[in-house]
């Protein structure tokens, strides 16, 4: 198996381009075809070897990073804080792999070679080398086979660090943080530093350090908020002698120069990451027993939970305690608690208990409540539960189904007899004894067809601990090598967990595996704590299980009704989102229902000419200002009711001078008054087929009508093509060559504006500089894919190749996005669609397998082929009860995900499909798309696109059926 990755997901490719630009005027690198002579842009030749040379000045870079900073609607820096640049990218959604080909990208553009992966332990080194090894052969086919070298810095192997430094081809050295952190100033204590700050015999008397110092190295850090977290750390980094640092990770601390951000909020709306639903394991509050926890302990007191009677109701309470207290006054004289007295507390350090009625409680213990085992033991119970039933349903499609525990003592997993044997601890056993009684349920029948389960058993269940010096497993902060046939099937060979002809399914971690390991096909997480141990968040947990699923091809799956990943919490459904909310806004900065000042700047439109022209951050203040004026948000930013009830009426009124970035700024704010939708997985059903209305007569009609498949060809005029790009590159605005710019202001001073300037002359001079000039055909041809021949007569015709010598980078970058956008219009007109022999069977039904979380994403139905409807949205929502009562609605369907058109731009796939009966004398057939808003022009282009491509084939059908979008209410359109 060998797991296939994608080279045009959008959103890592604006991540890699986020980073590229900012080296935007650096001499662009010559074609690998192109004969040249003299020196070579990028990089330069050394005494140790050759480095990476810097063209650009700290003000240009500064220039370029705010650009990106408003395209990306980041806040803007108005000053380098060092040559920093961070990207933000939601776990699971392939970080690696986008620093990996920004590597690529930045030794293509500009002729860098030399980067360093620092990481902070060996989980996210391994990690990372797994990543350059399996993705090698992707990136040869993106980059013509340029040449790589890469490796983990072995202190053993120093050639490897020679290598580095001489070598022409792409260098990554990854590295972990502690390799190098330890330096020394006393020769005296040479011996306590690290060996590559140490003279080295078969270096020449040179300290490794020395050479990769020569290199100016792009270092790049995985997890910056785990590796330069002290002042030796920061100062190691700054050792490598850097000419950029580049820090990519979910979880920021310091954001320096932010260029990029994917947050949780967008990987979660963009379903980049897989849906999430909890399933709460707690136990009810009985208040039968005399219930007691001890949650705190100070000098002579004590805070303790017990239950509480007031008003006639039972409540769980928090009380604070003192010696003698009589817990029966405390408890609102409940008979239970008769006779229990707080007869001795310690609040000595390690030995904090108390004790009541004689009987000792420690903290964070408790007395009168359900066992503690007995919960761990009914959460691997379910786990295993949703284990098995994930297997029934995905198991025929080729896809393997994981699970993970996170524990916090190696010791409840697996211990050690009085003569050092290994032996099970009680989760192993806990494990085994459930999973023995489940799997003889007869639904699972086929899932353990002829196979010895009693040989299986030990082999569906390991661990990944970390050993001491005598290869006994531990605990372990994660920063060191785990047992090693584990620890080399997860982190070394994750293809082969991926298969299905692999046992192991279930995978029990102490805390090493809190980042940077993950698996695409985990579907369960299940946190096992004790009340001591350290504390692992919610976002770590699931972290490790977001990732898209693959099939065992390696193919991406990228339907949501398999992406689920079941999260057992012993907590109930509605804390575990409250927690899990305030972490995501605590860690990334994430404000939900927040407006900030800077997040319009990056909006944009295109103007007659062809231009994007952005809002930029004085606009976006002053945007901002406005919508504070008309009550749309308070003075801290906060959305208020008036605004989310004139977004769900679009009714936002705004002045005339922000009229042509209007879309935009919906888009935006309904985007930020969003939140992370979770599913409570206690109120998962199994959606049923309606049989009835699939074999009904009007269902059967409304299913002939448009079940028909077809095709598409673009039919257009390739000479107009060419005459409409000609055309608007001459009308491009002259590009100028670097510039001189002279300001003379004047200084005014007035009582009612203060002090303010203003300029009375400005003097600018061109700077004439020898650019070396790119392949300009093959940049064309990738970034728009038209031929070689067609391109030269574009270049021709235009005239403007003059502007291409004066800065070559920008000419690109505006001709490549003129013929893009002429293109788009071009496929839109000319796009023509044919009947093909294949329609869509109704037995396609049949297959559907869907889950339904109650009163959260699900209507119930008896008029469409299921007797779940199942929405994402409130607009969804609205038109699926308002078929479901409307008299007049004789059948519906909300149209599955392999109902699908193919466009241009990728398959789309309509909303709904009904059958309206109007007065008894006919019925209407009709396709619906609904949308947050029912005016066409505020779509974004792509969605315009496919809505087009969907009206033309829906008229090449012939079938009366008419596709209506886009439809925002569900009251309006029954008006028909």
């Amino acid at each position: 198996m060998k797991l296939q990755f994608k080279s045009d997901l959008k959103y890592q490719l604006e991540a890699v381009m986020s980073v590229v630009d900012i080296f935007s005027g650096q001499p662009v690198k010559q074609s690998n075809f192109t004969v040249i002579t003299g020196e070579v842009f990028g990089i330069e030749q050394r005494d140790l070897g050759i480095g990476n040379r810097l063209e650009l000045t700290q003000d240009e870079i500064l220039k370029n990073l705010q650009q990106v900073q408003m395209r990306n609607g980041l806040p803007r820096s108005e000053k380098l804080e060092g040559m920093n640049f961070t990207v933000e990218m939601e776990t699971g959604t392939g970080k690696t792999y986008v620093y990996l080909r920004t590597i690529y990208e930045l030794n293509k553009n500009y002729g860098f070679t030399k980067f360093i992966v620092v990481v902070p332990s060996v989980a996210i080194r391994e990690g990372v080398y797994k990543t350059i090894q399996i993705t090698k052969e992707h990136f040869d086919e993106l980059y013509d086979n340029a040449p790589v070298d890469y490796f983990i810095y072995d202190s053993s192997k120093l050639d490897q660090v020679r290598n580095f430094a001489t070598s022409p081809n792409i260098q990554i050295m990854i590295i972990n943080i502690d390799a190098f952190r330890k330096s020394f100033v006393d020769p005296e204590k040479e011996d306590k530093a690290n060996i590559i700050h140490r003279p080295n015999d078969r270096l020449n008397g040179l300290r490794p350090i020395d050479y990769i110092k020569e290199t100016n190295p792009i270092v790049i850090i995985d997890e910056p908020q785990s590796v330069d977290t002290t002042d030796k750390s920061k100062e190691a980094i700054a050792s490598l002698n850097p000419i950029c640092t580049l820090r990519y990770s979910a979880t920021h601390v310091d954001k320096y120069n932010m260029v990029y951000r994917l947050d949780a909020v967008d990987a979660y709306e963009q379903k980049l990451v897989k849906r999430i639903e909890v399933l709460s394991v707690k136990s009810e509050e009985a208040f039968n027993l005399p219930y007691i926890k001890l949650l705190e302990v100070g000098e002579r007191k004590a805070k303790i939970e017990l239950d509480v009677e007031s008003r006639g109701k039972v409540r769980r309470t928090s009380k604070t305690v003192k010696l003698g207290d009589d817990l029966f006054d405390i408890s609102g004289e409940r008979e239970i608690y008769r006779g229990y007295k707080v007869e001795d507390i310690s609040w000595g350090e390690g030995e904090e208990y108390i004790e009541i009625n004689g009987i000792r409680i420690d903290l964070n213990q408790s007395v009168g409540d359900i066992d503690d085992d007995e919960i761990k033991r009914f959460m691997i119970r379910k786990t295993i539960e949703e284990h098995l039933d994930k297997e029934l349903k995905l198991r025929h499609k080729g896809i393997k189904v994981l699970s993970l525990f996170f524990i916090d003592r190696v010791a409840n997993y697996r211990d050690y007899d009085g003569e050092g044997n290994p032996v099970k601890g009680k989760y192993a056993k806990m494990f085994e004894e459930e999973y023995r009684k489940l799997i003889k349920k007869h639904k699972y029948n086929t899932l353990f067809k002829d196979i010895d389960v009693d040989a299986e058993i030990e082999r569906i269940h390991n661990g990944y601990f970390a050993q001491d010096k005598k290869g006994r497993l531990k605990d372990t902060k994660g920063n060191t090598e785990a047992d090693n046939d584990v620890y080399n099937l997860i982190m070394r060979d994750k293809e082969r967990l991926l298969s299905l002809d692999e046992p192991l399914r279930f995978i029990f971690s102490h805390s090493a595996l809190r980042e940077g390991w993950d698996n695409p096909n985990v579907f369960q997480i299940c946190t096992l704590k004790d009340s001591s141990g350290t504390y692992v968040s919610r976002r770590q947990e699931i972290g490790r299980g977001l990732r898209l699923a693959v099939d065992n091809s390696g193919k991406r799956i990228e339907d949501p009704n398999i992406n689920t990943l079941t999260v057992m919490a012993n907590e109930s459904y509605k804390e575990f989102v409250e927690k899990l909310q305030t972490e995501i806004e605590e860690d990334t900065g994430i404000r939900f229902g927040v407006v900030e000042k800077h997040i319009f700047a990056g909006l944009s439109f295109t103007n007659e000419d062809g231009e994007a022209v952005p809002l930029g951050y004085e606009k976006s203040e002053k945007l901002y200002d406005l919508l504070t004026k008309r009550g749309y948000i308070d003075k801290d930013g906060k959305m208020t009711a008036v605004l989310k009830e004139a977004l769900e009426n679009e009714q936002v009124e705004l002045s005339y001078e922000f009229n042509n970035w209007y879309p935009a700024i919906i888009r935006e704010l309904k985007h930020r008054a969003s939140r992370l939708k979770i599913k409570d997985a206690n109120k998962k059903t199994k959606v049923q087929l309606n049989k009835a209305v699939l074999e009904s007569e009007d269902f059967k009609a409304l299913w002939d009508k448009i079940k028909q498949k077809t095709i598409y060809s673009l039919d257009f005029d390739s000479e107009k093509l060419i005459e409409k790009c000609v055309e608007n590159i001459m009308r491009m605005p002259k590009i100028h060559a670097s510039q001189l710019v002279s300001q003379k202001a004047r200084i005014n001073i007035e009582r009612d504006m203060g002090v303010s300037e203003q300029v009375v002359r400005e003097d600018v001079e061109e700077v004439n500089i020898k650019n070396n000039l790119p392949d300009i055909l093959t940049d064309l041809q990738n970034k728009t894919s038209l031929t070689r021949k067609t391109l030269v007569e574009i270049l021709i015709k235009s005239n403007r190749l003059e502007d291409f010598k004066r800065n070559p980078q920008k000419f690109i970058e505006q001709v490549a996005e003129i013929i893009k956008r002429e293109l788009r219009l071009f496929v839109a007109d000319g796009i023509k669609y044919h009947k093909i022999n294949d329609y869509y069977a109704v037995e396609l039904f049949n297959s559907e397998e869907l889950l339904a979380y109650l009163n959260e994403n699900a209507v119930k139905s008896k008029k469409s082929p299921f007797d779940h409807v199942l929405y994402d949205s409130d607009i969804e929502e609205s038109f699926a009860k308002k078929f479901e009562n409307d008299e007049r609605v004789k059948v519906y369907v909300k149209l599955p995900g392999w109902f699908k058109i193919d466009t241009p731009l990728g398959s789309y796939n309509p909303d709904w499909a009904v059958v309206i009966d109007k007065d008894g004398e006919e019925k209407l057939y009709f396709v619906v798309e609904t949308k947050g808003t029912d005016i066409f022009e505020l779509l974004r282009p792509e969605e315009q696109l496919k809505i087009k491509c969907a009206e033309k084939h829906f008229k090449e059908l012939g079938t009366e059926v008419e596709f209506r979008a886009p439809v925002k209410d569900a009251e309006r359109f029954m008006r028909v």
